[in-house]
């Protein structure tokens, strides 16, 4: 599975959601493969460097 068919699935299920832990843990998982695109295009695109500093 893509991080994009990730982030599509995550969402549908908390549109769906109506239970206040689950929806709290889908939100958080919906956030960290939201940060984890953000950071594979930013690789992507050269506007960061993947490697460490040392």
């Amino acid at each position: 599975m893509t991080i994009e068919q990730q982030i599509s699935e995550l969402r549908a299920e908390l549109n769906a959601c109506v239970e206040p832990t689950e929806r709290r843990q889908l939100e958080a998982e919906l956030e960290i493969a939201q940060a984890e695109l953000i950071m594979m295009l930013a690789e992507q695109d050269g506007s960061i460097d993947a490697e460490p500093p040392f």
